[in-house]
């Protein structure tokens, strides 16, 4: 029984008429046996004496029909003969050579067919041999329909079956959708279904808050609403200076005609247009118009791959991407196989800015070309402002790295390492971070948040409402309070420590004057084993720069791409956060309190009778017996309470 590769109606090598040659496995049962290098380099000799020497696409695969790897060439005979010589293949290639128990090959015309097959078939198949691109989303554009006399302006992601013109991609649906906003503004689209349009009978919302020209019923001609969309679309192209230097000339002449009205909505515009300019990072209008910035950086075994997008000069976004490959591979090679993969469902722009040369560069860019219908230039720039982009790109793709290898690395392994750094015991079991908030002594807030194993234990933190006023806005003082009615509470409730309750290590937010405080606190109530680290930020309140203090120990600082060092951050920020929200929320309650809300009885259905009756708090202070006894649920005994509560000396 022959097993060929079956060839999707839209792949490269079918559309080419690539002929198949199949390899077939004896058994009838599929099963994978112990890997054996002799026999996996028996297998691919009993292939190559029926190879051609033509371009093509190779599949191996193991005793149960698993794909191993995908791999094209230029010949294929002398391709497949390499893995033939086991001596000079890497131990990841003699590897897979073992597991090999039959292949599969296709033929196609030329080796740009056999590359962008291999793509297509490495996407679907994720060969666990081949470097793999798994995050597979596509992005969102701007969409400006056509075929209609007012076309609508709206978000699109997948496939373009539409009439329309897209713009994009934007690396999230966030930028897209601040974006669209500020079109909306600065060009007045409507953004409504079809079927939504036809059956207006009068403006809807948009055109209140000045987002619409309100085509649907008739409020603007189909000639001013066409010429609004081709501002649009000329914005978008990249013509923003243009389109902007337009709007300001209108808006000097309605001002010099002493129309002031249309001036000011003219200045409108122009404040929408600024504000999309101002959300993209870095501009490069005259340097960069269409290009992606693809940039790579590997440590470890593993690599970070980010990518910019630059539409019309404007920064559109980035994405960072960490490919699964073997840790052998060179970042060159992840690089190129994740540039094929990458644009495989996506059309390339006309430049692709690389960070790193790439093998086989002049043949990857011919099947970029080839799936985009049009020249692409794949470039390593070595100077100048295309250069600076492609090293911001690396900044970011580095840093990218050293977030997700903290985040990667097992919670186990992080404390351990929290263990060895601060000289613990032991791996700790509960780690307690500590954050004070206030805004200028105003409702002082103490956060404490606690972490373990199993990452945060948002069910064991806790908030301290500061209850001195001596101590609100001094931080000495309100830690020295959260401290004291923390550990006091934990003496009473669980003195023997079987609870589980009792930190392994505490970790507070500030300097030595801060871990001073803590320690006084801690020997005032007698306890002495509880290991105490500060985190002072560092110069400049740089991320990476921090010094721990520890009792008796010179404060020090960890390398800063630490795992370590970045679980500690992540402890901090998240205190951080915590004691924001809380300072934040107690904040917003106090403010929309109402005098009401402190008269006993008065719940929420009362309190918004006696509003709405009297339209404030205010009113119903002032009010008489008589009127409150006149609300809707307001009986003649909770007037007299109200009244009383108001009017204590009668």
């Amino acid at each position: 029984m022959t097993e060929s590769l079956p060839e999707s109606p839209d792949s490269p090598a079918a559309a080419a008429d690539g002929a198949p040659l199949a390899a077939s496995a004896e058994s009838a049962k599929p099963v994978r046996r112990a890997p054996d290098l002799a026999r996996g380099t028996e297998v691919i000799r009993t292939h190559l004496k029926t190879l051609p020497a033509t371009p093509g696409v190779y599949r191996m695969l193991a005793g149960d029909g698993a794909v191993l790897y995908v791999g094209k060439a230029r010949n294929l005979k002398r391709r497949v003969t390499n893995y033939t010589q086991v001596n000079k293949l890497p131990v990841r290639l003699q590897r897979m050579v073992s597991e090999t128990e039959t292949m599969e090959f296709v033929t196609t015309h030329t080796e740009v067919e056999a590359l962008l097959l291999e793509s297509n078939l490495i996407k679907k198949l994720m060969p666990r041999y081949n470097v793999l691109l798994r995050d597979d989303k596509t992005f969102p554009h701007i969409m400006i329909t056509r075929g209609h006399d007012y076309p609508q302006l709206t978000k699109h992601r997948g496939a373009r079956g539409k009439d329309a013109d897209y713009y994009g991609p934007f690396a999230s649906a966030g930028a897209v959708n601040r974006t669209i906003t500020a079109l909306q503004r600065a060009f007045l689209l409507r953004n409504c279904a079809d079927s939504v349009f036809s059956s207006r009978t009068r403006p809807c919302l948009q055109y209140q808050i000045k987002r619409c020209t309100a085509p649907c019923v008739g409020r603007v001609s189909p000639g001013e609403y066409g010429a609004q969309v081709d501002q649009a679309r000329a914005f978008l192209s990249g013509k923003s200076r243009d389109i902007q230097d337009a709007l300001a000339a209108a808006m000097m002449e309605a001002s010099e005609s002493l129309d002031f009205e249309a001036a000011a909505r003219y200045r409108d515009r122009i404040r929408a247009l600024t504000a999309i300019q101002a959300h993209q990072d870095i501009n490069m209008e005259g340097v960069l118009e269409d290009a992606d910035v693809i940039a790579a950086f590997t440590d470890g075994g593993t690599t970070c791959i980010q990518v910019f997008f630059f539409r019309g000069g404007r920064n559109y976004g980035n994405r960072a991407y960490f490919p699964s490959h073997d840790k052998a591979a060179t970042l060159e090679e992840v690089l190129s196989a994740f540039v094929a993969q990458f644009y495989e469902n996506k059309a390339p722009p006309p430049l692709v800015l690389l960070s790193h040369e790439l093998p086989e560069h002049e043949l990857l860019a011919e099947a970029l070309a080839v799936r985009a219908e049009r020249r692409v230039e794949l470039a390593v720039p070595q100077r100048g402002d295309k250069r600076r982009v492609v090293d911001h790109a690396l900044t970011n793709a580095r840093e990218a790295h050293g977030r997700r290898l903290a985040e990667s690395s097992s919670q186990r392994r992080l404390l351990e390492g929290v263990a060895a750094a601060f000289g613990l015991d032991g791996p700790p079991e509960r780690i307690e971070v500590y954050d004070n908030s206030h805004v200028q002594g105003a409702f002082s807030i103490g956060a404490m948040i606690v972490a373990g194993p199993e990452g945060f234990i948002k069910n064991a933190y806790r908030k301290f409402n500061i209850k001195s006023a001596e101590a609100a806005g001094d931080d000495y003082a309100m830690m020295r309070e959260v401290m004291e009615r923390r550990f006091a509470r934990a003496q009473r409730e669980d003195p023997d420590r079987t609870g589980g309750s009792w930190p392994d290590l505490v970790l507070i937010d500030g300097g030595l004057g801060q871990l001073n405080v803590v320690r006084g606190v801690l020997e005032e109530l007698g306890i002495d084993d509880v290991p105490l680290v500060s985190i002072a930020k560092g110069p400049d309140r740089d991320a990476g720069r921090e010094h721990f203090v520890l009792p008796g120990r010179a404060p020090f600082q960890m390398e800063p791409k630490d795992p370590v060092l970045y679980f500690l951050q992540r402890l901090r920020d998240e205190a951080h956060r915590f004691a924001i929200g809380t300072h934040r929320a107690r904040r917003t309650k106090a403010i929309s309190q109402s005098p009401i809300d402190e008269i006993p009885g008065i719940g929420p259905a009362r309190k918004k009778a006696l509003l709405l009756h009297f339209g404030s708090a205010k009113a119903v202070a002032r009010a008489g017996l008589a009127d409150l006894e006149g609300v809707d649920g307001i009986s003649r005994t909770v007037a007299k309470k109200i009244y009383d509560h108001f009017h204590p000396d009668g």
